[in-house]
């Protein structure tokens, strides 16, 4: 079955001079077969082959694969830049040939265009992608931390009342009560304490500014590392600790928090292998 804004491995079903026609591995009927535009193909493909693509519509609604990596799949929760303001609403950059669709009505305040936000990628009442900043109700609630846990999250949405809404690792409720104000702006990710998990398991998180900072000069280190080293490093999650420790002279998961927000800031990419610098 090929899926509306997800990423999936399809396999060759014919090749026209429009391009390559994508099925489902295995399957014996390309009636549904999407598109793959010419200029994306390889000379070496050939029927049969099997090719990672994205899946998301064209400007006149049809179904079209890409290679392009998309900086957000349904159902995810990303940071992304406003790139246009309309009548109908504001288009972001997901890192497609065609921008993301940001509804007035499903955005949570005032948009300017070259500003981030957290959104969250749906789909609506006519089939079609499309964006969200009311990310309240996409949340979870039941997450794995525990009191003293540390975590990270972006900032979704602050209350002066109530306090700062958080997005724990883009998938779990959180919140920094009003007396804890960190002083954030929505689509900055900060680090917090989990200090009470409530009866319905949502997180109230305690704000620590040291840590928080500390994120940055992290990052900044760990980039130029990167820089210097040709744009490639192979450390990642499956890293030794006492091998992350000698090299960056930080902790595994202070490394971990650091290689996320170079991610979130679309200035690498994390493969099985290490760490690479996106080009640019």
């Amino acid at each position: 079955m090929i899926k509306l804004g997800k990423i999936q491995e399809l396999e060759i079903d014919r090749i026209t001079p429009h391009g390559a026609y994508l099925k489902p591995v295995g399957s014996a009927d390309g009636s549904e077969a999407v598109l793959l535009p010419q200029k994306e193909c390889h000379r070496l493909e050939k029927v049969g082959s099997v090719l990672e693509v994205f899946i998301y519509k064209d400007s006149e609604d049809r179904l079209i694969a890409t290679k392009r990596k998309a900086r957000i799949t349904l159902g995810e929760i990303a940071v992304l830049r406003v790139v246009e303001m309309t009548k109908i609403g504001a288009f972001l950059d997901w890192g497609l040939e065609k921008d993301l669709f940001l509804p007035f009505s499903e955005q949570a305040g005032r948009v300017y265009k070259g500003k981030k936000y957290p959104v969250y990628l749906y789909l609506d009442k006519s089939n079609r992608l499309c964006a969200t900043m009311k990310l309240y109700e996409h949340l979870e609630s039941q997450s794995p931390y525990q009191v003293g846990d540390k975590v990270e999250g972006v900032v979704y949405q602050i209350n002066k009342k109530i306090g700062t809404f958080v997005a724990v690792d883009h998938r779990y409720h959180g919140l920094i009560l009003q007396q804890d104000d960190p002083r954030a702006q929505i689509g900055e990710t900060i680090e917090a304490e989990v200090s009470q998990i409530r009866y319905d398991g949502k997180l109230t998180l305690s704000y620590k500014r040291q840590a928080y900072k500390q994120i940055n000069p992290d990052a900044k280190k760990i980039y130029e590392m990167l820089v210097d080293h040709g744009g490639a490093l192979p450390y990642g999650d499956q890293s030794d600790p006492k091998e992350i420790r000698k090299v960056f002279d930080m902790s595994k998961a202070s490394y971990k928090r650091a290689i996320g927000r170079l991610y979130r800031d679309q200035k690498i990419e994390i493969t099985p292998e290490g760490i690479r610098l996106l080009k640019k």
